[in-house]
């Protein structure tokens, strides 16, 4: 069965109608303009020291991050405490699986069984995505109810699938992961003193978390005034912490509706509020 295209001319384009946005969401240059408002820059440095945070400075970090979840959901971190190496070591080795064949890629497919692991037809908003993506559970699996219909203790054990190629990706994945999940505990303290809740109010509801990583591909995309990598949307989380490359895209809607684009800073984390811990914090589309 043939497959519809939209053509363009000049220069000649053709593009899946699944990827296109709807003329009101569609890409606009003026959203990578970096010069104009800018979510706030943290600098957790007071965290990582090796003597207790001074009183001021752990006071200044919560005001910091109690402004920046007020008003924007997101902030950028630096000085974070993550080893770069193993940041930059992940990045490589997501290149290197990225850039396989599709047969071997397809190996380790996401399916109804095995919902971790590697996808390339995923939308948002009833639009598909123009990215790929690979998915990992950050402690190895994760435990689901097994029928979300009943009430029920039985659960259903998901598994992460490994490729066997690049054959470094999996160990760099997990060291990676287990570093992210300390900040994001040191994270979650400071916006619980944010709210005047005592230190472990969110962090000690996560034990056994069902947290997950994502590893993102964004192709070159022939037509991107109409497509996105990834569509609007808010995180169904707790908290999102992104890596930008020095392409950058991401994009924040403020309280205004204004789209403002996110400069990348080298080996910095964007931090997004999800969800979860939403209420006096701002709830943001991206």
């Amino acid at each position: 069965m043939a497959v519809s295209q939209v053509e363009f001319a000049q220069p000649f384009v053709a593009v899946d109608p699944a990827f296109i946005q709807s003329p009101e969401h569609r890409p606009n240059a003026k959203h990578s303009d970096f010069t104009r408002d800018k979510i706030p820059l943290i600098d957790l440095s007071p965290l990582n020291s090796t003597t207790t945070p001074q009183p001021t400075s752990l006071d200044y970090l919560v005001t910091q991050i109690q402004a920046a979840c007020r008003d924007w959901g997101f902030f950028q971190v630096i000085n974070h405490g993550v080893p770069l190496h193993l940041l930059h070591t992940l990045q490589s080795e997501t290149a290197r699986f990225f850039s396989l064949p599709m047969q071997e890629k397809a190996k380790v497919r996401r399916d109804l069984e095995h919902p971790l692991g590697y996808y390339d037809t995923e939308h948002t908003k009833n639009t598909r995505d123009w990215k790929e993506v690979f998915d990992f559970s950050c402690r190895g699996s994760i435990c689901l109810p097994s029928n979300l219909e009943v009430d029920s203790n039985e659960t259903r054990p998901l598994t992460n699938q490994w490729p066997e190629n690049p054959p470094r990706l999996r160990e760099a994945c997990e060291k990676y992961a287990e570093a992210v999940e300390k900040l994001s505990f040191k994270l979650l303290e400071l916006i619980s003193l944010s709210l005047g809740l005592p230190a472990d109010y969110f962090s000690s509801n996560f034990d056994d978390h069902s947290s997950f990583m994502r590893l993102n591909h964004y192709p070159a995309c022939p037509a991107p005034e109409l497509a996105l990598g990834v569509g609007r949307h808010k995180d169904s989380g707790v908290l999102t912490v992104l890596v930008q490359d020095e392409v950058g895209g991401l994009q924040v809607r403020r309280k205004d509706g204004e789209w403002i684009g996110v400069k990348p800073i080298p080996d910095s984390f964007v931090i997004n509020v999800g969800d979860c811990i939403q209420g006096s914090i701002a709830e943001i589309l991206h």
